[in-house]
């Protein structure tokens, strides 16, 4: 074996300064020479762990070998075997959890950059004239519903139509995606992606209804009666809450309505789009993961004096991607840690004004393997805001499991479903986060593939 390389290849990205005032793609991506070079470092293990650490078991040697030959048609077709999304799954997924963790690499701290490899070869399938499509089996005669255009339903259409099964997907807004469009930030995720990769669905042969909702447009026991086969793949809408004083003021949102404000309706272009925005000066977002942060630099974007995040552990316990992290302060987002807000006050027309909180430090280990925080008695503050977005979590919506009666549902209101995505329901699967509650979007895309799998040999007896 030759001299490792240690050179991790940096993606190029916009300066902080100019990019925390637009909503362009912060990251550029690998130029070909940068993606040759970073994809030279794999060692081309003989037992590749890389590939264990992927949901959807791609064969990360095998696309990386190609970019490392210059053979950027044979990366892409690589990819697509076992992934239908690599423009997404190159931006948004955790590599540094995943395979980038196993990879041999890491042990020195520079793991091969598996995902900006992956985001290169699908950016370089764009230029080309003409997109390789692969082979389609001969019609079956069996027909599939996929409810819901999220990454676990696109994962099931893609895997399906392969197989020679009819597919229709039934999108309840107004443009396909899922949380791709209307949870994801233009700066982090182009909406322009996100319809390419479902033009090629539909090149695939699968059809798609948007302004359909299952559960009142018509129940998924009226699908059954046209479809041999549904898949529920609805995701988690429905935000949570902290439950505080004050949060039905005006100036208080959830962190789906803001995001789904900015991104699907376009609220970043008013006056230009149809969707009025209130600009706010202070917004605080409470929360420590990806869509808080994903919030916070929305707001910087739409003019925000200040932008803060308000998180009750320390920086140590941050569930966001070091990434994300490190461009929300690189952008100039404020962080309070240690902190809870307790109270939104409001003004004498009902607008937020200030947010009461408390101090906090950390105690033993909880369930989450983290420290649990504890409040500091008479610690109490208060901070002028005249805006406040809540990012804690999301439940699955419970307009599916109120109309069909036959699903099992769990405590959180989650679909019940076995290891293949397998309802209680016959003829019926699911996956996804209307399963597991607010996870990946490869993880979603992984239950996508086992229930795809399942529903395939269903349908083939």
């Amino acid at each position: 074996m030759g001299k490792l390389d240690l050179n991790r290849r940096e993606m190029p990205k916009q300066p902080s300064h100019i990019r925390r005032r637009n909503f362009n793609e912060v990251a550029l991506g690998y130029t070909p020479e940068l993606a040759i070079a970073e994809s030279q470092r794999c060692l081309q293990c003989k037992k590749p762990f890389c590939i264990d650490g992927c949901p959807v078991e791609i064969d990360i040697p095998g696309f990386i070998k190609c970019i490392a030959e210059g053979d950027f048609a044979g990366s892409i077709r690589t990819l697509k075997d076992k992934n239908c999304l690599p423009a997404i799954c190159g931006r948004v997924c955790p590599q540094e959890e995943q395979c980038e963790e196993l990879c041999i690499l890491n042990k020195k701290g520079a793991p091969v950059a598996i995902g900006r490899l992956e985001r290169f070869a699908a950016y370089w399938e764009t230029t080309q004239d003409k997109i390789e499509m692969p082979k389609i089996a001969p019609s079956t005669g069996r027909k599939v519903a996929i409810v819901g255009s999220g990454p676990a339903g696109i994962t099931v259409a893609g895997d399906l139509i392969k197989h020679g099964h009819e597919v229709t997907m039934y999108e309840a807004l107004h443009e396909p995606g899922g949380v791709l469009v209307y949870g994801i930030p233009e700066f982090r995720l182009p909406k322009a992606v996100v319809r390419r990769e479902l033009n090629y669905l539909q090149k695939l042969g699968v059809k798609l209804i948007t302004d359909f909702v299952v559960g009142k447009t018509k129940s998924v026991n009226q699908l059954l009666e046209k479809y041999d086969a549904v898949f529920i793949g609805t995701g988690a809408g429905l935000p949570w809450f902290m439950e505080i004083p004050g949060e039905n003021l005006n100036g208080a949102y959830s962190a789906n309505e803001y995001l789904t404000r900015m991104n699907l309706m376009k609220g970043f272009q008013f006056p230009h789009s149809s969707t009025p925005i209130k600009k706010h000066k202070n917004i605080a977002v409470i929360g420590g993961g990806n869509v808080a942060m994903d919030c916070a630099r929305t707001a910087l974007r739409l003019g925000a004096d200040n932008s803060y995040i308000i998180y009750r552990r320390s920086e140590k316990e941050l569930p966001a991607r070091l990434e994300e992290y490190e461009n929300a302060v690189e952008e100039g987002v404020i962080f309070h840690f240690l902190t809870l807000p307790i109270r939104l006050i409001g003004d004498e027309n009902g607008w937020l004004k200030e947010i009461e909180c408390l101090r906090m430090k950390l105690g033993e280990l909880d369930s989450s393997g983290r420290r649990r925080p504890i409040p500091i008695e008479g610690s109490e503050f208060v901070m002028p805001m005249d805006a406040y977005v809540v990012a804690i979590g999301n439940s699955p919506n419970p307009i599916i499991p109120d109309t069909t009666p036959e699903l099992e549902i769990g405590r959180r209101g989650n679909i019940v479903a076995d290891e293949n995505g397998k309802t209680s329901k016959d003829r019926v699967w699911a996956g996804g986060d209307i399963v597991t509650g607010a996870a990946t979007v490869i993880l979603a895309m992984g239950a996508g593939r086992k229930a795809a799998l399942s529903m395939h040999d269903y349908l083939s007896k």
